[in-house]
């Protein structure tokens, strides 16, 4: 589906992937970032982005913030793209909320900010 639409970016929250899984994740013409949950099951986040962007990954040395970062140069004059997926369980503590809302603070300096992902908060519309 997603080669057959040409997406150019595609976001997944709760992939539960991790290093005890020997099946590819790899999309023909796409770059994989990842970020699987550590310690525990369950979580996880990931962006596919079409090979023709130039993408790297901002890293970021924040475990308890199950969130991914990564820079799409911007062509040209145009401004970099800073694109973030995030998972935020239903049980979150309120210390990984306080690491999240900081990881987002020192993100936000870029000019153009893209941010998806699943945050389990239903009174948000």
């Amino acid at each position: 589906m997603v080669q057959q639409q040409s997406y150019d970016v595609v976001a997944i929250a709760e992939t539960w992937w991790d290093d005890s899984h020997s099946w590819s994740t790899a999309l023909d013409g796409y770059k994989l970032f990842r970020r699987d949950r550590k310690g525990r099951r369950g979580g996880g986040v990931a962006l596919y982005i079409r090979e023709a962007f130039d993408a790297m990954d901002d890293e970021t040395n924040d475990d308890e913030v199950e969130c991914l970062w990564v820079r799409i140069k911007g062509k040209a004059n145009k401004a970099d793209i800073l694109l973030g997926v995030c998972y935020h369980s239903p049980n979150q503590e309120e210390e990984v909320d306080n690491f999240f809302y900081k990881q987002l603070e020192n993100v936000s300096e870029s000019s153009v900010l893209v941010l998806v992902g699943d945050f389990n908060l239903p009174d948000i519309y």
